[in-house]
């Protein structure tokens, strides 16, 4: 049972599909596979895997990345419900370089992706009640976290639905300043 792993318009971001095999039991379905991401990932281990439960519909959480010393890659999946995922590129010299990348996921895609290093990570839920699970190569520092205001003219992020919840500390990171040249890894 292999994964289905298609690249995406920013560089080294990943669409993960996992195949399901069904019976009159219900499914089963591989959600991830050290063997087919390694290489991808640098060969870094997953240290962490967190849940994120959204309870409204248009919840917004993000633009968040994390700089340390130790690259962090991450795999998100939505478990339950539905969500719009958005990954910019803020890699000084990338190709994609402030490039945007949405991304539908949901319990009934049965999707992921891969999100590299230097690559700001949201989502808005679709549906109530939403629930994202992420696999993480690096630990949590809110010493080296981030963010980037979804509403950052220079981004150009259109949402789907009004934004229902957003964190105070989400709405109060920086706009991107007109001369950002980007992150170096």
């Amino acid at each position: 049972m292999q994964l289905s792993i298609k690249e995406s318009t920013i560089d080294g971001l990943l669409v993960i599909t996992s195949p399901k095999i069904s019976d009159e039991r219900g499914s089963f379905s591989r959600l991830y596979c050290y063997d087919s991401l390694q290489e991808m990932t640098n060969g870094l281990p997953i240290r962490q895997i967190n849940r994120s439960f959204n309870r409204h519909k248009g919840t917004v959480r993000g633009l968040h990345y994390q700089l340390s010393e130790q690259p962090e890659y991450k795999v998100v999946r939505c478990i339950q419900g539905q969500a719009l995922d958005i990954i910019v590129d803020l890699r000084k010299g990338s190709k994609s370089f402030l490039q945007c990348e949405k991304v539908n996921l949901s319990a009934e895609l049965n999707n992921a992706i891969l999100i590299p290093p230097g690559c700001a990570h949201g989502f808005q839920t679709l549906e109530q009640d939403s629930e994202l699970l992420y696999l993480h190569t690096g630990d949590y520092d809110t010493e080296h976290e981030h963010g980037v205001r979804i509403d950052d003219p220079q981004l150009n992020i259109i949402l789907p639905l009004p934004i229902t919840q957003i964190s105070v500390r989400d709405k109060s990171f920086s706009l991107l300043s007109e001369n950002f040249e980007g992150l170096v890894l």
